[in-house]
């Protein structure tokens, strides 16, 4: 699966933080991120991470024309609620929209990123078959 990583500066080390802890399982999935959370986590784990612009420069909107190209199949994006700048308010609002509208499940918080890293543990997140069966 096509999973897409994007923290907010004061949550980035905690992102860091749930890669290393989850390395085992994301090394299985191909990643991509916004620039300087993707630089962290690959830096930290030795992950490879497709890095786009840093999430200011435009990485989030390019996280966001994969979203609807169909080319990501989970996003976690550990945001800051007590962040309420424009350009970020826009941003998660931009890509939680569009997960909702292709069905593409999105963590905001570590809580919720777990969840979805058992699931992908398990095999339970193949939800395009369930969906779409074959």
């Amino acid at each position: 699966m096509n999973i897409a990583l994007i923290a907010h500066d004061s949550k980035k080390e905690l992102m860091v933080q749930f890669c290393i802890a989850y390395s085992g399982v994301l090394a299985r999935h191909n990643l991509c991120a916004t620039g300087v959370t993707g630089k962290m986590i690959s830096d930290a784990t030795g992950l490879p991470v497709v890095r786009f612009l840093s999430g200011s420069q435009g990485g989030s909107q390019q996280i966001a024309a994969r979203i609807s190209c169909n080319e990501i199949d989970v996003v976690l994006y550990f945001r800051d609620p007590l962040d309420v700048s424009e350009p970020s308010t826009s941003d998660i609002s931009t890509i939680i929209r569009l997960c909702d509208m292709h069905n593409i499940p999105v963590a905001t918080n570590i809580a919720t990123g777990e969840v979805l890293i058992h699931g992908l543990e398990r095999g339970d997140l193949d939800w395009r078959n369930i969906i779409n069966p074959k």
